[in-house]
């Protein structure tokens, strides 16, 4: 919600939580979040090279699709 988004609501934000809460771990959930205050740590995420930014790369995938499908 703080961030400005037009499309942002209580419900949506809330069921996008639900979904997170169900998709990744705590330490996730940070990391993810700061994409949303830097939007280029997305694409360093995305295009690193270590098995462990790829597997978190795999799980934010998982949970970005599952919120679509559930909140969208």
């Amino acid at each position: 919600m703080a961030g400005g988004r037009s499309a942002a609501n209580p419900a949506l934000c809330s069921c996008v939580q639900r979904v997170a809460d169900q998709s990744l771990s705590n330490s996730d959930q940070r990391r993810a979040a700061t994409f949303f205050e830097d939007p280029h740590l997305a694409q360093e995420a995305r295009t690193a090279d270590t098995p462990a930014m790829e597997d978190f790369w795999r799980r934010y995938r998982a949970f970005a699709t599952a919120a679509e499908r559930a909140c969208g």
